[in-house]
């Protein structure tokens, strides 16, 4: 019998990050509490997003509408690296970079962990990016799965191509 195989990724929908920058520069258009402050919420390339508001509260303010609509949207907050606000000219800017992938030395920890804690016979490569965890049994690889999602990593943590 083969191997069963997943990957462990760190992907953003970037589909569902813009519906939600959409729906984050609607509802401050609309919100009285957000007149009068210039307030907005914009991408800044392909990486990145930008926010900018008359003071540092109301862009902190824009943060928050933002980082709530990912929430509803099942996106996690640890693909956001929101900077602080910083002074430009008369407005405040919070600049956002958006994180995807799993970094080497990341992926190095998560296959320590397979190793030292999961199941015997589980074996975990590093591709590029991602991590891939095969066993001949898939009640190993669920129970590698329930070890992953256990942890609490600074990035966010999916699986894919379960076979």
């Amino acid at each position: 019998m083969a191997d069963s195989s997943f990957d462990i990724v760190s992907k953003l929908d970037r589909q569902e990050v813009d519906n939600a920058l959409g729906q984050t520069a609607r509802e401050i258009a609309t919100r009285f509490d957000f007149k009068g402050t210039g307030a907005t919420i914009e991408w800044a390339g392909d990486e990145a997003i930008e926010i900018t508001a008359s003071a540092d509260d109301r862009a902190r303010a824009v943060l928050d509408v933002f980082q709530g609509k990912l929430v509803k949207r099942d996106v996690s907050l640890k693909v956001l690296d929101a900077g602080e606000p910083r002074q430009s000219g008369q407005q405040s800017k919070i600049t956002i970079a958006l994180k995807e992938g799993i970094k080497t030395e990341d992926a190095k920890k998560i296959s320590k962990l397979i190793r030292d804690e999961g199941p015997k016979g589980v074996k975990a490569q590093i591709q590029g990016d991602e991590l891939r965890v095969s066993s001949k049994k898939r009640d190993d690889l669920q129970a590698v799965q329930a070890l992953v999602r256990s942890q609490d990593y600074d990035f966010a943590v999916q699986f894919t191509n379960y076979r």
